[in-house]
C-alpha cells in the first residue's frame, strides 16, 4: 500500500483512540506528515519497539503495540506450553495504555499475564519475570528518551531482552499480521476477573528489596557516616524503590528534588530525561547549591540508569560519567570483598566493547577476569545465564556499560539502578568515613591506571532520507576507513559486522568471535580508541571516543581533536 491508501485505512479503523482520530484529521492534507507516519512499520528490533507515540504504522499506539504482543504471543504459543507473561511500564504518556493494551492481546491468546499495579522499574520486570518464572517479560518504556517517545521491551524466560534469534521470530511473525484485522484482544476487566490477568502482588516486590540489599558490602556503615544525599527520580519510577533501599541501609538524609519527585510522563523540568546529560540534572545541581550535599544521585524514568554528580572542591559539583562510576565500583567491590573474605574464587566482571578499558588493567589488579560482550546490556544478562547454567553465577561481582547502567548481582538479567544507588551511596559513605571524597577516589584511580577520559556523541539523521545516509555513512567508513585520526595511526580495525580484525601494519587478520552487528572500531597508537555503531532504536549515529593520556589536560585536548576530525564523516 501507498502511504495514502495506508491514511485512508487507518482513518476509517483506528477509532478506539480519540488521539488518533485528532492527529490523523489535523494531517489530512499534509503529504510529508503522511509520509512520515506511513512510510515503513515502526521497526521491531532486538529489544523490540521505540518511537514517537502518535498514529500511524510508523509510531508507538495501541494498534502497533497490539500487533507487536500479538507476534509476541504466537511465538510463545509456539515455544511453550501455557506461558505466561510478566508486564510492568513507566511513568512516559500512555505507558499505562500500552501495558493493558498488552495484558489484553496476550489473555486473548490464552497466555497468563502478571501485572503491576503500578509504575515500576526496568530491573523489577526482570526480577518478575523470574520470580514468577514467567516464560516473558514486557517492558513499556522509552527509557531516556524525550517525551514524545515511547517504548516496548520484550524479554525472555531467563529475564534479559529477548535474544537475537527470538526477536527474529517475533519480526517475522509480526510482519505476518494485518494490524486490524490478524490481532486477537479481549477486555482488561474481564480477564482480570476471570484470573487470567493477575496483579504482582508485593511479597514479589519485597523479596526483589532483599535481593538488591544482599548486594551490600559495607551497609552497616552507612547510618553513622553522616551521608548527604540530594535524589532525583527524574519524574520515574524510581521515586519508590531507591528511597526504600536507602532508607533501608540506613542512609536518611536524603533530599528529593519536589518537581522530579512525582511521575510525569512530559518531563517538564527535564526535557531529556537522561542522567547521562548535565540538562537533565540541572534542578537537582540547584539543590545542590543549597543543601550542600555529598552526593547527587539521579535515575532516569524506568531506573535502569542512574547518573551522580559530586562536589569539586572548588564550590561547585561535577558529573561523573558512567564509565568511571562503573570503574570505581569495580575497584571498590574488589577491594572490599577481598578484604572481607567474600570474593570468589576466579571472579568475573563483565563490560561492552565500548566500555572504558580502565577495567583491563582494574581487572588484572585483583585477579578479575574481564569478558567483553556488544553494547546492550542483555548480552551482559546472556554471560550470566551462561555462568548459571554451569552452577558458577557466584563468580560474577560486577557488570556495567558506559551509559550508566551497572549490575552486582544475579538475580536480574538487566541494569539495575535501585541496585547500583544503594552501593554507589556505601560506596560514598565508605570513602567518607575514611576522610575520602568521590572526586579524590576518582584522582587516585587515575593516579594508580592513568587517565582514560571517554566521551560519547550521537549524530542524528531523522526520517527516511536520515535511515538512507546513515547506512552510507557506515559503509563508507568500513571500506575507506581512515589510517590515522587526529595524528594518531589507525594500528588496529575491527569490523564487528565481518567479522574481523586487522592488524594495520602486519596486514594480519582475525576472527572476533562475538555475534555480527554494524560496529567498527578503530584502535589508535598509545591507547585511544574510536568506536562507531548506528543506534538499534534511535535514528542517531554514535561514536564513543577514548583519549588516553598521563594528564587530564592532555587527555581532554586530544579527545577534542578526535572528535573534531572524526565528526567531519557525519557532516
Amino acid at each position: 500500500m501507498t502511504e495514502n491508501e495506508l491514511y485512508d485505512l487507518w482513518c476509517a479503523n483506528a477509532k478506539e483512540d480519540p488521539d488518533l482520530r485528532t492527529e490523523l484529521e489535523s494531517i489530512k492534507n499534509d503529504s510529508d506528515a503522511i509520509i512520515d507516519r506511513f512510510y515503513r512499520d515502526l521497526e521491531f528490533g532486538t529489544g523490540g519497539l521505540r518511537g514517537v507515540i502518535g498514529a500511524g504504522t510508523n509510531r508507538m499506539n495501541i494498534y502497533t503495540v497490539r500487533r507487536a504482543t500479538q507476534g509476541f504471543a504466537d511465538y510463545l504459543n509456539q515455544e511453550y506450553t501455557s506461558p505466561s507473561v510478566a508486564i510492568s511500564y513507566d511513568s512516559r504518556i500512555k505507558s499505562d495504555v500500552f501495558s493493558k493494551a498488552a495484558a489484553e492481546v496476550l489473555a486473548a491468546n490464552g497466555i497468563k499475564v502478571h501485572i503491576y499495579t503500578e509504575l515500576m522499574p526496568t530491573p523489577c520486570l526482570s526480577w518478575a519475570v523470574r520470580a514468577l518464572k514467567c516464560q516473558g517479560g514486557i517492558m513499556v518504556t522509552a527509557s531516556h528518551n524525550p517525551a514524545k517517545y515511547n517504548g516496548y521491551k520484550v524479554y525472555g524466560e531467563d529475564g534479559c531482552q529477548i535474544t537475537l534469534r527470538g526477536a527474529e521470530i517475533i519480526l517475522e511473525k509480526i510482519n505476518s499480521l494485518d494490524i486490524f484485522n490478524g490481532v486477537k484482544t479481549s477486555s482488561f476487566d474481564e480477564e482480570l476477573a476471570k484470573g487470567n490477568i493477575k496483579y504482582i502482588a508485593e511479597d514479589v516486590i519485597e523479596d526483589f528489596y532483599k535481593h538488591v540489599l544482599a548486594e551490600g558490602i559495607n551497609t552497616d556503615l552507612c547510618a553513622s557516616s553522616g551521608l548527604k544525599v540530594v535524589y532525583t527520580p527524574l519524574n520515574g519510577t524510581g521515586n519508590k524503590p531507591v528511597r526504600e533501599i536507602l532508607k533501608r541501609i540506613g542512609i536518611t538524609d536524603v533530599t528529593v528534588v519536589k518537581e522530579q519527585e512525582d511521575p510525569d510522563g512530559n518531563f517538564t523540568t527535564c526535557p531529556y530525561p537522561n542522567p547521562e546529560i548535565r540538562e537533565a540534572l540541572e534542578v537537582g545541581l540547584r539543590y545542590c547549591n543549597e543543601v550542600k550535599p555529598d552526593l547527587l544521585l539521579a535515575t532516569d524514568p524506568d531506573c535502569d540508569r542512574v547518573g551522580i554528580a559530586v562536589p569539586d572542591g572548588n564550590g561547585g559539583y561535577a558529573l561523573f560519567s558512567g564509565n568511571e562510576v562503573g570503574a570505581l565500583l569495580l575497584e571498590y567491590i574488589c577491594q572490599q570483598r577481598i578484604k572481607k573474605g567474600t570474593m570468589p574464587r576466579n571472579p568475573i566482571a563483565i563490560k561492552t566493547i565500548v566500555t572504558t578499558d580502565i577495567v583491563s588493567l582494574i581487572g588484572k589488579e585483583y585477579g578479575v577476569e574481564i569478558i567483553d560482550v556488544l553494547t546492550g546490556f542483555k548480552f551482559i544478562g546472556e554471560q550470566i545465564g551462561l555462568l548459571e547454567a554451569k552452577g558458577e553465577e557466584n563468580r560474577y561481582i560486577w557488570g556495567f556499560e558506559e551509559s550508566y547502567g551497572y549490575l552486582s548481582g544475579s538475580y536480574v538479567r538487566d541494569k539495575d539502578a535501585v541496585n547500583a544507588s544503594m552501593l554507589i551511596c556505601e560506596m560514598a559513605a565508605y570513602y567518607r568515613t575514611q576522610g575520602i571524597t568521590l572526586i579524590e577516589a576518582r584522582e587516585n584511580m587515575y593516579k594508580k591506571y592513568g587517565v582514560f577520559y571517554q566521551t560519547l556523541y550521537s549524530f542524528t539523521f531523522e526520517g527516511a532520507s536520515g535511515m538512507k545516509k546513515m547506512a552510507e555513512i557506515m559503509e563508507t567508513l568500513r571500506n575507506n576507513h581512515p589510517s590515522e585520526i587526529a595524528g594518531l595511526k589507525v594500528v588496529r580495525f575491527d569490523d564487528y559486522k565481518e567479522s574481523t580484525s586487522k592488524d594495520i601494519a602486519t596486514g594480519t587478520v582475525t576472527e572476533l568471535t562475538l555475534p555480527k552487528s554494524n560496529v567498527l572500531a578503530f584502535f589508535l597508537e598509545g591507547g585511544s580508541k574510536v568506536i562507531v555503531r548506528p543506534s538499534g532504536t534511535e535514528p542517531k549515529i554514535k561514536t564513543y571516543l577514548t583519549a588516553k593520556q598521563p594528564t587530564h589536560e592532555e587527555a581532554e585536548a586530544l579527545e577534542k581533536k578526535l572528535h573534531d576530525e572524526f565528526s567531519k564523516n557525519f557532516e
